[in-house]
C-alpha cells in the first residue's frame, strides 16, 4: 500500500471520511497534520518607497502586519494590524503574493497598497518608529522581512504558466 495505490483499508477510511460533517472532518485533519501560523502583511507604497516600522519585537525595520487571529480573514487581519501599528485605514485589495516557510511552518499573505499622497503615520502598539525606504533597502531586515522582500520581488516578475510534463508512472 502507498499513496499511488491505496490499500482496501485506506480506501474504506476515505469513503467514511467523505461522509463526515465538514466540522468533524476538519478537526480530524487538523489533529493529524502539523499546524501553521499565518500572517498578513501590507506593502504600503508611495513614490517608489514603502512604509516600514521599527518594532519592539524585531531587530531591524519591518513591514506593517502581523498574525491572523482565529476566525479572521487575511484581508481583515491586515486592515486591523495596519490600523493598530500606524493609525492608517487601508483597503487591502487583492493578494499580491504569499510566502510559505516550511522550516518554521508559517505562511504570510502579502497585500499591496498604493498611496497617491504620503500618509501621516502615527506609530502605536508595538511600533516605535516609521520610515519610508526602497523595499530592498530596509535597514537590518530580520529573516521574516527578508522572506517577504523576496516574495514581493518574485511577484513583480512576469508569472510563468505551469505545464504537464508527463505521468507519474
Amino acid at each position: 500500500m502507498n499513496a499511488e495505490r491505496p490499500g482496501a483499508l485506506r480506501m474504506a477510511a476515505l469513503r467514511v471520511y467523505r461522509m463526515l460533517p465538514a466540522g468533524l472532518s476538519h478537526r480530524i485533519v487538523h489533529a493529524m497534520q502539523p499546524t501553521f501560523s499565518a500572517g498578513a502583511v501590507a506593502i504600503i507604497e508611495h513614490d517608489g518607497r514603502v512604509l516600514a516600522l521599527r518594532q519592539a519585537h524585531r531587530s531591524g525595520w519591518s513591514l506593517p502586519g502581523g498574525l491572523i487571529d482565529a476566525g479572521e480573514q487575511p484581508q481583515d487581519a491586515v486592515v486591523r494590524e495596519v490600523r493598530e501599528e500606524t493609525g492608517l485605514d487601508i483597503e487591502p485589495g487583492s493578494v499580491m503574493a504569499t510566502d510559505f516557510d516550511p522550516e518554521i511552518r508559517h505562511v504570510d499573505v502579502i497585500f499591496r497598497v498604493v498611496c497617491d499622497e504620503r500618509p501621516e503615520v502615527e506609530v502605536a502598539s508595538e511600533a516605535l518608529e516609521s520610515g519610508w525606504f526602497a523595499l530592498d533597502e530596509l535597514p537590518h531586515p530580520d529573516k521574516s522581512t527578508r522572506r517577504i522582500q523576496r516574495a514581493v520581488r518574485l511577484a513583480r516578475q512576469p508569472s510563468s504558466v505551469g505545464r504537464v510534463v508527463g505521468r507519474g508512472d
